[in-house]
């Protein structure tokens, strides 16, 4: 359990104006302090999206980065399992207690990213079950965790969106991937880069 007063709470998470007065983790709290860039987009991506999200989780992961993310189906178990893969860490964000991991066939993922030196985190009780609230409030740690965010794929009503827009909120930096036109998981990235993402 890390408070808001302990000297092992993440000084960027600090910085957000609604930051968790308290959250559990389990795994090595020491990556919290290290360069992070959150990777997420849609739990129902494209073979290509995830193609995609496990390279750009390899490239940044390479270059010294921690990927942080949700722990959820889609892109955000690509960018993670890159990183276990890697043997690298990474940071996974859960939208239900740490006694209570959603989804349940990331389990194994969970348990290879506490082996790999990397964290999973969550503001809610131990036993807490995955509400639908809880992924919106989840999300602004992800951003508020991480110097950017990068979305991979996103349809106009993604929560992948609701994180790029704490991510703005928050004055950190935004990024998204095109793809092709007529690629529905496209649309919340193009609305981005029309409203000034990198």
């Amino acid at each position: 359990l890390i408070t808001f007063s302990d000297r092992r709470y993440p000084t960027l998470l600090k910085q957000i104006s609604d930051p968790p007065l308290l959250f559990y983790i389990q795994g090595d709290p020491d990556i919290l302090h290290l360069p992070q860039l959150a990777v997420v987009g849609s739990r129902s991506a494209s073979n290509g999206g995830l193609l995609l999200g496990s390279e750009f989780a390899r490239s940044l992961t390479e270059a010294g980065l921690i990927i942080t993310s949700g722990l959820a189906l889609g892109v955000d178990g690509a960018a993670h399992s890159t990183a276990v893969t890697l043997e690298k860490p990474t940071v996974a964000v859960l939208g239900s207690g740490l006694l209570n991991l959603y989804p349940r066939r990331h389990q194994a993922l969970a348990k290879g990213i506490v082996a790999c030196g990397g964290a999973l985190l969550s503001e809610f009780p131990l036993n807490a079950a995955p509400l639908p609230y809880h992924f919106p409030r989840r999300n602004r740690i992800i951003s508020g965790l991480s110097a950017g965010v990068l979305v991979i794929e996103a349809s106009q009503r993604s929560g992948s969106l609701i994180t790029a827009r704490l991510a703005l909120e928050q004055g950190r930096e935004v990024f998204a991937l095109p793809g092709a036109l007529n690629n529905p998981q496209s649309h919340g990235c193009h609305a981005l880069i029309r409203e000034g993402a990198q």
